[in-house]
């Protein structure tokens, strides 16, 4: 499993990076879900989300998932890109895969570290 240690991770898979907003799934979550084939951004430029919201549903070739916000604050930026090329998500989960961006994004709580991602993943059902 790969993880970025700059990240931080919510225990439902999704990263939040402080430095530039962004968010996406882990490497993890999209090990488990395989071959993403559908990707919707559920929430748009200017909106303001709180922790826990939904912001994106994602599809794959085994199930479908929402994505929910680990941070609150407004939506600086949308991933576009990832409606035409929604395996990016599989190639590139915490580069070009960021779904959202926020601004003046505030960290959920329940945030882990990477180390404490890794460990929490290892001890979970594969």
């Amino acid at each position: 499993m790969n993880t970025s240690a700059h990240l931080k991770f919510a225990k439902t898979d999704e990263w939040f990076d402080a430095e530039s907003g962004a968010i996406g799934i882990s490497d993890y979550a999209q090990n488990q879900l395989s071959d993403v084939v559908f990707v919707e951004i559920l929430v748009e430029e200017g909106d303001e989300i709180a922790v826990g919201k939904p912001i994106a549903s994602v599809e794959s070739v085994k199930a479908s998932t929402e994505i929910y916000a680990p941070a609150s604050g407004k939506v600086s930026a949308v991933n576009a890109a990832l409606a035409d090329a929604p395996e990016t998500i599989n190639s590139d989960p915490y580069g070009a895969a960021w779904m959202i961006k926020l601004e003046g994004g505030a960290a959920g709580d329940e945030l882990l570290d990477a180390s404490a991602y890794e460990q929490y993943c290892e001890g979970r059902g594969h």
